[in-house]
């Protein structure tokens, strides 16, 4: 299938236009669709053999208050990898698992609800940690977590002499 037919097709079956799909390069093609029609979205690529999920990530738009998660599904049969992206609501951020149509979310979910917050409803290990065990704070990856007064708060700053330690350099 060309890239222009599939265009035309998901643009007909989703009611989706221009301003949702983008060429990124030849045989590279970005969609950005509604949160309450991605599962539907994703289902529907998945059965027109987009097999293979290669990635799943998110990017905190602070400023715009939602989270963006961007799933990059391939198809060899067509040669076409198709990113797919979707807008939450940083004050509520739930997104459903595509665990049952991808088994390999399951990592990229879990990590994703670790380090953003995000919660991934229908997937078993929500809430529990991947890699940081006894981890308390604000999710890391968040723009509004401050990283130095983390480490200010859990590695107190002791009392030494700076240049001794250093051998006389200045480090500006």
């Amino acid at each position: 299938m060309l890239q222009n037919e599939f265009i035309a097709k998901i643009e007909q079956e989703f009611g989706l236009d221009s301003a949702h799909i983008t060429i990124v390069a030849e045989k590279k093609i970005a969609v950005t669709v509604d949160s309450g029609q991605a599962l539907a979205f994703l289902s529907y690529l998945k059965n027109i053999d987009f097999i293979q999920m290669s990635l799943i990530t998110a990017v905190d738009w602070i400023a715009e208050n939602h989270f963006e998660l961007v799933y990059t599904l391939v198809s060899w049969e067509k040669n076409l990898t198709v990113s797919v992206s979707t807008f939450i609501p940083r004050s509520e951020p739930r997104m459903v698992s595509v665990r049952h149509i991808w088994p390999t979310a399951k990592y990229y979910e879990w990590d994703i609800n670790e380090f953003f917050g995000i919660v991934f409803s229908g997937h078993p290990e929500m809430g529990k940690p991947l890699f940081l065990e006894g981890w308390s704070e604000k999710p890391p990856l968040r723009k509004d977590f401050d990283p130095q007064a983390y480490s200010y708060e859990r590695f107190p700053s002791r009392e030494y002499d700076y240049e001794v330690e250093n051998k006389g350099r200045v480090v500006e």
